[in-house]
Parts: structure tokens; C-alpha cells; sequence
């Protein structure tokens, strides 16, 4: 039986930070749409503007859709353990130990704790559903689930066939942030959609980073994904692009009235070491690392950007 520890590891920590970033993102630029921290806050409403919501309607919103993203990350990390444990895809790992291949626990085990997860950010959704009114988020919600769940799960799972990238662009990018910021402020703005496409990007780095290091594990057991097609050299530049990429974007909060998300570009200090270690070419564990340190640049990134589109 898995002690806390391992389930405590199983959950995977390292990729939280990807939950919150779209959450914070978001909600910056719900606050931004409705008028910024002052309406929020102060409670002054300048030419124009209606009153916005108070903050304690502004954090159970943001609570709940930050509980919606870490239910779903965690769930997905277990389910991608139970499936890729029952595969033998994990017999050989370089990196942290997966549940079910280790045997620490029973598949049903890990199995159950995912749909427990699921559970938990379904309940979240529906509460933020009817707290918002943005009956969209139901179906959308629905397939952010399935999403999840089939990316190794089932007969042919996505993320065996190159396309794990665009479905973590999607949804832990484009659906997290703009969902978010339509439960805040009713409206999607170009501030959250550059702000959606950063950090979509961010969240395909980190998911390059950890295929870059199982390019040769994976190769050997059939599993395609984006790094194993593409090579090792050309693996490494595309990582490079998605790192960067992130604050040409930036120009669409500041052309949208946010010229303080120029803040995020602080986040650059964070970027440059794991960049570094990728163009080195290190492999194997010497790549653990870079998927923390890229996880946390992300973080570090929608902090700033959430700051500067809602001043």
C-alpha cells in the first residue's frame, strides 16, 4: 500500500504551478474588464462604468476556478500514472516514480483517486457555473474531463499520437484563463486571450521538457508524442519557441489598455537557466530540472501578467 508520501508524489507537484498560472491570468483580466482593482476594492466606478462585483464574490470565483484547475491537473497526473503504469510505459523511468508501475499501489487505487479528483473539480465547475451564470462552462467542463482522461487513457490515446501539445494549449491555456475571466467578469478580453495564449504556450513547454527526457524511453515502447516525432535537436529549438513566445503576446494586454503587463517580462530572469540546460543538451535526469524551473517561470509570468491587467 502507497504511503501519503508517494500519493502525496503520485499527484505530481511540480505541475500545480500550471493550474493556478491560467487562474491568475484570468482573473487579472476579468478585474481589468471590470474596471480594475479600484472598482473591486475602492469601490469607485468611473465615467461609464457600472459597478462591478464586490471582492468576496471576486475570490469565491477565482477560489472555485482555481479549485476546478488543480482537481483536473491532479486527476489527469494520476490517471496518466494508472494508464501508462498498466501499458508498461513506465517500466523504465528516468523520472520521479509513478504509482502503479513501482507497484506502490493497486491500479484500481490510482484509478479511483483520479476520478476522485475529477469529482472534486466537477463539483467546483457546477458551483462556479451557477455562481457566474456562464452556462458554457458545463459542456466545455465535460470535455476538459474527457480530455484528461484520454490523453494516455482508452484504446487510442492522444497523447501516443503527437498531440498532447494542443490539447494542453487548449485546455490548461485557452479554457482555464478565459473561463476564468468570463466567471469574473462576464466578458473575454483581447487582454485574456494574449494572456490565454502565453500561457498555453508556457504549459506545451513544460510538457516538451518532460518528452524531451523520455524520448528514448518512450520511442521504445511506441509512444509518439510531439518530441519523439520531431527528434531530439528539433525538440529542443521548439522548446526555445515556446518559452519565447509568451511575451511577444504580452502586446495584446498592453494594446488592450494594460501597458503595465510589461511587468511580465520580469519572469525572464526565471526563463533563462532552464533554457539554457535544454540548449545544452543534457538528457535524462539531468532534464528533471527544467520542468520545475519551467513550471515556476510560467507561475512567475501569470503573477505578474494578472498584476499588470488588473491595475
Amino acid at each position: 500500500m502507497a504511503t501519503f508520501g508517494e500519493w502525496v508524489s503520485g499527484a505530481r507537484l511540480r505541475t500545480l504551478p500550471l493550474a493556478l498560472a491560467p487562474v491568475l491570468i484570468g482573473t487579472g483580466a476579468g478585474l481589468g474588464a471590470l474596471g480594475g482593482f479600484s472598482v473591486i476594492i475602492l469601490g469607485s466606478v468611473g465615467p461609464g462604468q457600472s459597478a462591478g462585483l464586490d471582492v468576496g464574490a471576486v475570490l469565491l470565483r477565482s477560489l472555485l476556478a482555481l479549485i476546478v484547475a488543480l482537481g483536473l491537473q491532479i486527476g489527469s497526473n494520476y490517471a496518466n500514472d494508472y494508464s501508462d503504469g498498466i501499458r508498461g510505459t513506465d517500466d523504465e523511468r528516468v523520472g520521479p516514480m509513478r504509482l502503479t508501475a513501482s507497484g506502490a499501489a493497486a491500479p484500481e487505487a490510482v484509478r479511483r483517486a483520479a476520478f476522485i479528483s475529477f469529482g472534486v473539480a466537477a463539483a467546483a465547475g457546477v458551483a462556479l457555473v451557477l455562481a457566474s451564470r456562464q452556462w458554457w462552462l458545463i459542456p466545455v467542463g465535460v470535455l476538459a474531463v474527457l480530455a484528461a482522461w484520454y490523453y494516455t487513457g482508452g484504446k487510442r490515446p492522444y497523447g501516443y499520437m503527437a498531440l498532447g501539445e494542443v490539447f494542453v494549449f487548449v485546455f490548461f491555456g485557452l479554457v482555464a484563463t478565459l473561463g476564468t475571466a468570463a466567471a469574473i467578469s462576464g466578458a473575454v478580453t483581447l487582454a485574456a486571450v494574449s494572456g490565454a495564449i502565453g500561457i498555453g504556450l508556457f504549459a506545451c513547454a513544460v510538457l516538451m521538457a518532460n518528452n524531451i527526457r523520455d524520448i528514448p524511453s518512450d520511442r521504445e515502447v511506441g509512444k509518439n508524442t510531439l518530441a519523439v516525432v520531431m527528434g531530439d535537436q528539433l525538440s529542443r529549438a521548439v522548446y526555445t519557441l515556446l518559452v519565447a513566445l509568451p511575451y511577444v503576446f504580452l502586446m495584446g494586454a498592453i494594446l488592450d489598455g494594460h501597458p503595465q503587463a510589461v511587468l511580465a517580462v520580469l519572469s525572464l530572469v526565471v526563463v533563462v537557466q532552464p533554457v539554457k540546460i535544454v540548449l545544452s543538451g543534457a538528457s535524462g535526469a539531468a532534464l528533471i530540472p527544467t520542468i520545475k524551473s519551467t513550471s515556476l517561470a510560467a507561475l512567475a509570468y501569470a503573477f505578474l501578467l494578472g498584476i499588470g491587467t488588473a491595475l
